[in-house]
């Protein structure tokens, strides 16, 4: 599914999540994994402790060496693993490039201490300016079995959204994974600035029922089942909601959704879900 998969790491307990999440998915689907050790060093903390610099870069040796050989022992794949300078956003997302990953993966929070690799600026810099899809994992390392047995699809019939679709589709072949999909009615009155009526209810009710069964009939030809589910409200209250209700191990979204509203993904709507969701969130680029 993923060639090569590019890990943001830096020896956290989230950072290594992401790691075997990652190893997990090469072992299972094929692939190679590069680890990415992003070493941040400003011009004034260059001049008050210049020693630290070469301190940080043996740290970042050191932590990439153990889990490649603990990667290489519990999953028998080879981990390549790189060490750079830079701010952590850029140096993902260029080395992504270069490397021509299609798959970034990375956990919510880095090294007490050091800058945080994921949440806030960091996450939305990364997921807009990946060159590729963008795994965030939550959860600690000790709770990653390697198998979705079920998968949250957010659709809402754009293009984005259907190929969040797809990436479920190949997934659940290989781990026969259920599929449900979730649309969330957007607040009308946030949308428009008008009160709603009765009349305009069922239109978006209707609406809505036309995206799923747009969903059902990509699951048919794509000889899949899936399940299908409506909801109103705030998008990431509902999300979450529902990924709790099902107990989901996997979220799949696309990078920007939502009809009639530019860019709700990505911002508020993503990082709350990222900040809150029980279980790694896949955004499709």
């Amino acid at each position: 599914m993923y060639k090569t998969i590019l890990v943001a790491f830096d020896g956290s307990e989230y950072s290594r999540a992401a790691l075997i999440e990652s190893s997990n998915l090469a072992k299972r689907h094929g692939g190679k994994v590069i680890m990415v050790h992003a070493v941040y060093f400003d011009e004034e903390e260059f001049s008050l402790a210049p020693e630290q610099r070469e301190k940080r870069f043996e740290l970042g040796k050191k932590v990439c060496y153990q889990a490649r050989e603990t990667i290489s022992s519990e999953f028998g794949i080879e981990v390549e693993s790189l060490i750079c300078e830079g701010e952590p956003p850029d140096v993902i997302t260029d080395i992504a490039a270069g490397k021509k990953a299609d798959l970034i993966a990375m956990g919510t929070y880095g090294r007490k201490g050091l800058k945080r690799l994921v949440m806030g600026s960091v996450t939305s810099k990364v997921i807009i300016n990946a060159p590729c899809d963008v795994m965030v994992v939550k959860r600690p390392c000790s709770e990653y079995t390697g198998e979705y047995e079920s998968i949250l699809v957010l659709f809402d019939g754009s293009q984005f959204s259907k190929k969040a679709l797809e990436h479920a589709y190949e997934l659940s072949r290989k781990d026969n994974a259920e599929i449900t999909v979730l649309y969330v009615i957007p607040r009308y009155e946030e949308m428009v600035g008008f009160f709603r009526t009765e009349s305009i209810k069922q239109n978006l009710y209707q609406e809505a029922q036309k995206i799923m069964d747009e969903a059902k009939k990509i699951a048919v030809s794509n000889g899949v089942s899936i399940s299908t589910t409506i909801q109103e409200g705030q998008a990431a209250e509902k999300i979450i909601e529902t990924a709790n209700a099902l107990k989901n191990d996997l979220m799949i979204m696309g990078s920007y959704g939502w009809r009639g509203i530019n860019k709700v993904i990505i911002g508020s709507t993503t990082e709350r879900v990222i900040m809150n969701a029980s279980c790694p969130v896949l955004v499709v680029k």
